[in-house]
């Protein structure tokens, strides 16, 4: 097929790469070049614009990093919306507000198109293994038509709802990190003032009642001072933004999320935006 991928950054270079492994057509567009430069080696086509991928493929994948990006990208005037092909299928696999997957979906059915939301988890490992968890909102026959794509980037892939599902959906596997991550943090803390070997608790823990992802994957980092980027903290701040503005628009009160985005928020300050997840351990050891 041809397609098109807008934002190869930390994850979307290895989905644009998996959709190279089984030779598809894939036209990318990012803003910064550099990031690509293996991918045009593995025999993807560079183009200059958003404009230039929707011309050129069949179903549209972005991936990029805020909501006003997803804005930009879609409904620029070299957007994806203006240019796409009657027909095409716009997937935007970026943690976004559930409103604007809404406003996506709505302004492409005008225009003869069909849009899902689709973020995703499972960070950087799960996306260079294709083993990311991805959660779909929008038409269910148009999911369907795109899932042998989706099936190259994840192993659980679930359809969700209307549009917007999706975007609720990770809300909810945000918030649920952010509870966890502190978590994490607070075991190891305890274990090194036990005088206990964190490597050997987590040995005993990751695989008991207390397992999850986060204490599986970034403990390790946490424990190596390993605190380079699979996920970004700005790009965790952001998504945690979304999921507190919703919340607050319900009149939900959501303590342990609120308590996790002032911490992060902290960490920013810090200069640790850029840094992963994972150094938000920095706050306990301070």
């Amino acid at each position: 097929m041809k397609l098109g991928f807008i934002g190869t950054g930390v994850m979307g270079n290895s989905l644009v790469k998996h959709l190279l492994d089984h030779e598809h057509e894939v036209s990318i567009y990012t803003r910064t070049a550099k990031k690509a430069e293996n991918l045009v080696e593995a025999g993807a086509v560079l183009v200059e614009s958003p404009q230039k991928v929707a011309e050129n493929s069949e179903v549209i994948f972005t991936m990029v990093g805020y909501p006003s990006d997803v804005e930009e990208i879609y409904f620029g005037d070299k957007g994806i919306l203006e240019h796409a092909k009657a027909g095409a299928v716009l997937v935007d696999m970026t943690t976004s507000k559930p409103q604007l997957a809404q406003r996506i979906f709505e302004a492409a059915a005008e225009k003869g198109l069909h849009a899902l939301d689709a973020p995703v988890s499972g960070g950087d490992v799960g996306a260079k293994n294709a083993v990311l968890s991805i959660m779909v909102g929008g038409e269910k026959d148009i999911f369907k038509q795109v899932s042998p794509l989706l099936n190259l980037f994840g192993e659980n892939i679930v359809f969700q709802g209307p549009a917007g599902s999706g975007q609720h959906t990770k809300m909810c596997n945000q918030i649920n990190i952010a509870n966890n991550m502190m978590g994490v943090c607070e075991s190891l803390i305890y274990a090194k003032k036990a005088g206990l070997d964190p490597e050997r608790v987590l040995r005993s823990i990751s695989s008991g009642a207390a397992g999850s992802w986060s204490l599986s994957n970034l403990a390790p980092k946490m424990i190596n001072e390993d605190f380079r980027p699979g996920f970004y903290i700005k790009h965790f701040i952001k998504d945690m933004k979304i999921a507190a503005e919703e919340a607050e628009n319900w009149g939900l009160n959501l303590p342990g999320l609120r308590l996790s985005l002032s911490m992060y928020e902290e960490l920013a300050a810090k200069g640790y935006e850029d840094n992963g997840t994972q150094t938000l351990i920095r706050q306990y050891e301070a």
